[in-house]
């Protein structure tokens, strides 16, 4: 799934009881304009009660803010038994990269906030912040601007999601493209430093997941570099050699390295491996990671390591 009508999507969690009134003081105190207020479309897959706040006014740039009292979808729908809300997350309605079960896989993989799952699986509503420059354009113009910069998104959206943390009713924030759940305390746990010191906040927008691929061997990736219009990262490697938390910050060293790249990775290439500078390691671009969901990854391992990687990984089928 590409970019399409909504350029970015996070989510909140709530506890069913939110209010636009509540979203629209929140958003006021935190300095936010809003510039027009919508009521409910006919489904609430499509937009709840509505505030639209300026993101680039002059390139048509907005966020619409909606508030839903109805669970997370996290089936995002059947084309035969539930096509309403099918057909919204095939629009993007629930994020670009959104992917049926995020929710859930979110839950499991919530290393950075083990609250996550308890707190995540009692939610009754959520609100949505959907990114867009077509809202009320004409119908030729662009859907991003020529001078598109996803990353500058990342950090408006995620200045607004602080502000609706302190909402009433607010559970928790939820990026269904990345996979993340934080709370208030634990989002600004690593917002602050990272804004201070002028780092990206990579661990709020893209998770990273751990795997046992075999007795001897490591999975490690991350999910949702599609958001920067990056590849995620895998890296396979041997527990003897290399401590989890070392790959964890190498694949954030990794996706760094990609955002400043003006070329495409190629398969067969050589690059350092964790606190390495000796060209050890080697990739693979692939168009299918191993895991859901669907995305194009770029796979790692140790050169000295690659038989044993095949090998396993041909025990999953990737």
């Amino acid at each position: 799934m590409a970019k399409g009508f909504f350029t970015q999507g996070v989510s909140l969690l709530t506890d069913g009881q939110v209010t636009r009134d509540g979203l629209k003081s929140a958003l006021r105190q935190a300095g936010f304009e809003i510039v027009k207020e919508s009521p409910a479309q006919e489904n609430w897959a499509f937009g709840g009660a509505t505030l639209i706040v300026p993101f680039l006014p002059e390139v048509n740039g907005y966020v619409a803010v909606d508030v839903v009292n109805q669970p997370w979808p996290d089936s995002m729908g059947d084309p035969e038994s539930d096509s309403t809300i099918f057909a919204a997350w095939s629009m993007g309605h629930f994020g670009p990269f959104a992917f049926p079960g995020s929710l859930a896989r979110a839950q499991e993989h919530a290393w950075a906030w083990p609250p996550a799952q308890t707190i995540s699986k009692g939610h009754v509503g959520f609100i949505r912040l959907r990114m867009s420059y077509i809202f009320g354009a004409r119908k030729d113009l662009p859907v991003m601007p020529a001078e598109y910069d996803p990353i500058a998104e990342m950090m408006f959206l995620s200045q607004v999601a602080l502000a609706l943390l302190k909402a009433p009713g607010v559970k928790c924030y939820f990026n269904p493209n990345g996979e993340v759940l934080r709370d208030d305390a634990s989002f600004r746990e690593v917002w602050e430093p990272c804004t201070e010191q002028q780092n990206l906040p990579l661990s709020l927008w893209a998770n990273i997941r751990f795997f046992n691929l075999s007795e001897t061997l490591g999975f490690m990736e991350t999910v949702g570099n599609a958001q920067f219009e990056i590849r995620d990262v895998e890296a396979v490697f041997p527990f003897a050699d290399y401590d989890p938390d070392d790959v964890d910050y190498y694949l954030r060293n990794v996706t760094h390295y990609l955002l400043g790249l003006e070329r495409e990775m190629k398969s067969g290439e050589a690059i350092d491996g964790p606190g390495e500078s000796n060209l050890s390691w080697t990739m693979e671009v692939l168009d299918q990671g191993m895991m859901d969901p669907p995305r194009r990854v770029l796979r790692l391992y140790p050169k000295s390591s690659a038989k044993a990687v095949q090998k396993a990984l041909s025990t999953v089928g990737r």
